[in-house]
């Protein structure tokens, strides 16, 4: 949609800035990545992948054979493209789920099952009870669990083990898959996001050559019309200790604000663009199978189960409040920022171990891989990604399709 036609089209709530302003500032934007925005765990890498006979992108010949889960290795096909994604209507499992959780600590589980807090308000670790166990009663209450909870570790299961085909239909029950824009997946699979980073001694000159943190703050793919809604993920092979992943609870890094500053943020709009990951693909050799995109979302979502207020900014994504010039917007979107990175009393950091499954709510939380084992190793994951709604300021205009901002791409 060019931004001609999302100005005839979409109407505005009465509180937001006139159409013609908005879009003024839009075209003067400058969209030129700051950031290496590194994404080797999920690109083509040229020069140290391969290219089939048959134009297919792979994962070296040296580090298929090693690894362990050959099934959910990532490629890459250079003829797969997709259009842009269209608005569908997305009714969250949590909203139908059985509030007690009958079905998913059924009675005869008790006995088995341990759960356990990651932090008083984030997270839980539970151990005794199977995914692929679960009826679609209990996988609606898992989506109200993960809602709640904002983050659950599940141990010791089966699930990659069931392979992707699988995991893949799995995923289904809890929304529309997202297929990504630059990431491989395995060949038969591509609703399966895969990050592979190769056991490579130049593995870490590229992570810190540039920057002092391997951290990367973000939720998944912000920069959708739809983003995800419930992530699943498991790291399949890893290092034996460290490689973890931080969380961060955006619900409670909005109620540390004062009341006048919730109020003006929740009057603001960002722009999220995924045009430096698509830049970045294509320089490493890599694919694009969507032209990139920027939609405009509220700063502040409200949760569509928990009625609660949600900071919706990443650094990975986000580029500028539409609202403000460009200085006031840096400043303000750098300390929302810090607040979500920096506060470790909002955070938690989820441990992997063998046939671990983590599963995180990407409208309420940020999270961050962190790099910092000692030689060089294999880390082979996948992840699931349903996509929700879009985000509103307001659940009167949930599943709304004209609801602004706008489904706006920009020519980019």
């Amino acid at each position: 949609m060019s931004p001609a036609a999302a100005q005839t089209a979409i109407p505005l709530p009465s509180t937001d800035l006139p159409v013609k302003i908005i879009t003024n500032r839009l075209k003067n934007l400058n969209y030129t990545s700051k950031q290496g925005y590194g994404n080797f765990d999920t690109h083509f890498y040229d020069g140290q992948d391969e290219v089939s006979p048959s134009g297919l992108l792979k994962i070296s010949k040296s580090y298929r054979e090693k690894s362990k889960y050959p099934d959910y290795l990532p490629t890459w096909d250079p003829t797969e493209k997709y259009g842009p994604l269209e608005f569908h209507e997305y009714h969250d499992p949590a909203l139908r789920a059985d509030g007690n959780f009958s079905n998913l600590f059924a009675k005869e589980n008790v006995g088995q099952l341990k759960v356990k807090k990651i932090t008083p308000k984030l997270g839980l670790e539970i151990n005794g009870i199977q995914l692929t166990d679960l009826s679609d009663a209990a996988k609606d209450e898992l989506a109200l669990l993960v809602a709640q909870k904002g983050v659950v570790v599940f141990r010791n299961q089966n699930f990659a083990d069931e392979g992707p085909d699988y995991v893949t239909e799995y995923g289904r029950h809890f929304g529309k898959l997202h297929i990504h824009q630059t990431s491989g997946h395995p060949q038969n699979n591509p609703e399966l996001h895969i990050t592979f980073r190769r056991p490579d001694a130049e593995e870490f000159a590229r992570v810190f050559d540039d920057s002092t943190s391997s951290g990367g703050w973000h939720t998944d793919v912000s920069y959708e019309l739809q983003p995800p809604s419930y992530t699943f993920f498991s790291v399949v092979e890893g290092p034996d200790g460290g490689g973890d992943t931080l969380f961060a609870d955006t619900i409670e890094a909005f109620d540390r604000l004062s009341k006048p500053l919730q109020d003006f943020l929740s009057t603001l709009h960002v722009i999220h663009s995924s045009k430096e990951q698509a830049e970045n693909s294509q320089r490493q050799g890599g694919i694009k199978r969507r032209a990139p995109v920027t939609h405009i979302h509220p700063l502040v979502r409200v949760h569509p189960v928990l009625k609660k207020k949600c900071l919706y900014v990443n650094r990975a994504f986000s580029r500028k409040i539409v609202e403000l010039k460009r200085q006031e917007s840096e400043s303000l979107l750098n300390f929302l920022y810090n607040l979500v990175e920096s506060s470790h009393d909002l955070q938690l950091r989820a441990k992997w171990e063998p046939h671990s499954v983590v599963i995180w709510d990407n409208r309420r939380v940020q999270h961050s891989a962190v790099i910092d084992w000692e030689e060089p190793i294999h880390r082979h994951a996948f992840r699931i990604t349903p996509q929700a709604e879009r985000p509103v300021a307001d659940l009167k205009f949930l599943n709304d399709e004209n609801y602004y901002p706008s489904s706006l791409t920009l020519d980019i």
